[in-house]
């Protein structure tokens, strides 16, 4: 596993990010435990989870994935200072109305049930999830701030932040003498880019930022799951996917992914977490798993050897100028 600085800072991160939104929604405890120590086993030290995972299944409150986290850490499979340790702070988790957002009220609250369900007393990565429109961005990094100053978050980021906001941050940051954002989490993959290419990546490489994107394999589109003789699944989850990518300069995409691949005999889905990485402002993507044999398959996308000539062959696919 290689292992690069996330962005200016000197923390160094697995080129793979292990996803835990999918603890205790598709992966029971047990296996998630699994996925966690077999992730160690190949080299990831990287971890990322959120308090509202997941929410949104019926039964789970929130902050279950957290809680599985933390009692995987209490177990002493791992040592805790090996592992760096991300979450991230902005959804509902009540019903109340401070019970959401970047507020200095909610996030104190909040950052203390996050260590309280990791079993831990620090965060190595305290992330922002999406804007927060109703709060300063000054009274959120304030609040970041002095979270930095006690000891309970080492570095700040933020995900889903549009290219004007984060640039403002900085602007804030530095007016203010506040802590500033380390990191960025994108959605950004080979059929998703114009998002993150546009304005977002030259503002990183510029300003340092460690990028970590989510979703690089397009929910699945770019695993060879859905092609064009392939009949689809009933699932919301697949509606999604046919609405967003299944078209011609997708199903293009996905058959120049096999055709790389089979050079350097990876699958569709390693070549596009290849992809990913071979971006210089990328630190890390992030992957998820519901089982040990998706969890081995992804990770060799972290080895697969794309040249120049065949990341440009990809980026020719889905130019979007």
């Amino acid at each position: 596993m290689e292992y690069r600085r996330l962005g200016r800072t000197g923390l160094k991160v697995s080129t793979i990010c292990l996803g835990t939104m999918q603890f205790g929604w598709s992966a029971d405890e047990a296996t998630s435990h699994d996925i966690l120590n077999r992730a160690v086993e190949l080299g990831c030290n990287f971890i990322d989870t959120a308090d509202i995972y997941s929410r949104w299944a019926e039964g789970n409150a929130g902050g279950v994935s957290e809680q599985i986290i933390g009692r995987w850490l209490a177990s002493g499979s791992v040592r805790r200072e090996r592992i760096v340790l991300a979450t991230k702070v902005r959804g509902e988790m009540g019903s109340g109305p401070n019970d959401q957002g970047l507020s200095r009220g909610h996030m104190m609250t909040a950052v203390e049930n996050s260590l309280r369900r990791l079993q831990t007393d620090y965060l190595d990565l305290y992330q922002v999830h999406w804007p927060d429109e109703e709060t300063p961005l000054e009274e959120t990094l304030a609040t970041l701030t002095d979270l930095v100053r006690a000891g309970k978050v080492r570095y700040i980021g933020c995900s889903n932040f549009p290219a004007w906001l984060l640039a403002k941050s900085f602007w804030v940051s530095d007016v203010r003498q506040l802590a500033r954002f380390d990191s960025l989490q994108p959605h950004y993959s080979l059929v998703h880019r114009a998002e993150f290419e546009r304005e977002l990546q030259p503002l990183c490489l510029d300003q340092g930022i460690g990028v970590i994107p989510y979703s690089p394999l397009a929910a699945g589109f770019l695993t060879g799951k859905y092609r064009r003789d392939t009949p689809l699944p009933e699932s919301a989850r697949a509606e999604g996917v046919r609405q967003r990518y299944m078209n011609e300069p997708g199903f293009t995409a996905v058959d120049k992914l096999e055709a790389i691949g089979r050079i350097h005999n990876a699958t569709i889905a390693q070549t596009a977490i290849a992809w990913v990485l071979a971006n210089t402002a990328v630190s890390s993507a992030i992957i998820g798993a519901n089982s040990l044999a998706q969890l081995e398959e992804t990770v060799r996308g972290a080895t697969v050897p794309l040249s120049a000539q065949d990341k440009a062959a990809l980026d020719e696919t889905t130019a979007w100028q």
